[in-house]
Formats: structure tokens, C-alpha cells, sequence
């Protein structure tokens, strides 16, 4: 796979392919180096969990970080010696429920003014609704890790605890609509790591190699005249 990712950089439109190339900059096909055993650990330890097999498989064999989908992924590295301590969110539980509770606290919870009999009374119920709303925006990616973003506060994260650990999910939390398991176009049920970034390799190779694809003027021979 890592062969096959850094191939890519030599390919007629490797441009093409979204967050390859993004404002002179991009992930343009590079990965970094894997990392050993004993610095996965102790980025392990750092976050309180073990990682699920693939994505470990990953960071081992093909890239601690890189192209990837989205703008590719962010780096995974072992902690600084001075590093302060973990936050502990990846180690909590994953609860994909809170999407659907989030949902109905927006659209069916919010206080009302005309519920109220004064001012002081709709401020302090509309306190206690805004704060819970503010706690569940802050549990919908516990238990996950962010893989990699996409514009415009979209992220994606990998599920490392409970049931669904080891699948990934798509952050939609910034247009209200929480953590959405994502799809993959001719397959049904949650979507693994490993299944999440062949499928973008795959459609990345066909992008970077299809010579009908029109340059953009940036790339384009400039006039001597």
C-alpha cells in the first residue's frame, strides 16, 4: 500500500485528486515514516487505549500520517517526555446515541420566551438547555480519534472503543448533525479503517492517472510572447 500511495506522486494528474495539492501545499501523495513498536506504545499509552489492528497495521507498515482522504491524515507520533498528559477523550466511551439526543435537544427542547412567565425565568431554563446542549457536542467524539479533515469543520475519526471500535465515522457536529457512520458506495454496514482508505487509494489512482483530466491554469504552459 505504501508503494502504491507514493507512486501517486508520479502520476500525469496526481493534482486532481482532492487535498493533494490545496493552497501550495496538500498532502501531494507523501507519508510519513511508519513507527516502530515501541513508539506506537507509547502513543498508546499516552491515550489511554490500543488502537484497533488495522489502523496499528498502518502506522507500522505503510505511514504514521499522509496523503490520505480529506486533506490526509494527521500524524501520529509518541509523546515528548514533556508532553502534558493526555486528555483521556479517546479512552471514553463511544456513544453513537448522543447524535439522535442531540437532534431532538435542538428541535424539540429549546425554551421558549412565550412559555415563560418573565425574563429572568426563560433565561435561567434556557441556561440549563444551552449548557446540556454544550455537553453533548462535547461527548459525540468521545471514544474516538480524529483521523483527518476535509474543510469546512468536517472530520473524520476512527471509533477505538466499544462496539463499533475500529470503524470510521464522519464529524458533522458543525452543521448540527452530529457523528454519522459514513458509506461506501456498494457496501452495506459500518466501514473499517482499512476499507475506508482502500477505497480511496483506489479512487485516487484512477483520478491521478486519467491523462483526459483538463489542466488548471496554474499547471498550464505559459506564453513566451
Amino acid at each position: 500500500m505504501r508503494e502504491r500511495v507514493l507512486a501517486l506522486r508520479r502520476a500525469p494528474r496526481w493534482w486532481a485528486v482532492f487535498g493533494a495539492e490545496w493552497a501550495n501545499s496538500g498532502h501531494r501523495f507523501e507519508l510519513r515514516p511508519v513507527l516502530t513498536e515501541e513508539q506506537l506504545r507509547a502513543a498508546e499509552r499516552w491515550l489511554g487505549i490500543e488502537l484497533p489492528d488495522e489502523y496499528r497495521m498502518f502506522l507500522l507498515e505503510v505511514g504514521a500520517g499522509g496523503a490520505g482522504p480529506g486533506y490526509g491524515l494527521f500524524p501520529i507520533k509518541p509523546p515528548e517526555p514533556d508532553a502534558p498528559p493526555s486528555t483521556g477523550h479517546c479512552a471514553l466511551p463511544f456513544r453513537p446515541e448522543l447524535t439522535a439526543e442531540l437532534d431532538e435537544h435542538q428541535c424539540y427542547a429549546e425554551p421558549q420566551q412565550a412559555d415563560y412567565p418573565d425574563d429572568d425565568a426563560f433565561t435561567a431554563a434556557y441556561a440549563v438547555w444551552e449548557a446540556r446542549y454544550d455537553e453533548l457536542c462535547g461527548a459525540l467524539t468521545e471514544g474516538t480519534l480524529c483521523l483527518s479533515h476535509r474543510g469546512c469543520s468536517y472530520y473524520f475519526v476512527l471509533v477505538v472503543t466499544g462496539p463499533h471500535r475500529g470503524t470510521v465515522w464522519e464529524d458533522v457536529s458543525s452543521v448540527g448533525e452530529g457523528v454519522v457512520p459514513i458509506e461506501l458506495r456498494g457496501k452495506s454496514g459500518h466501514v473499517s479503517f482499512a476499507e475506508w482508505y482502500l477505497d480511496w487509494l483506489e479512487r485516487a489512482e484512477r483520478q491521478a492517472w486519467d491523462e483526459t483530466a483538463e489542466l488548471p491554469p496554474r499547471f498550464r504552459p505559459t506564453s513566451d510572447k
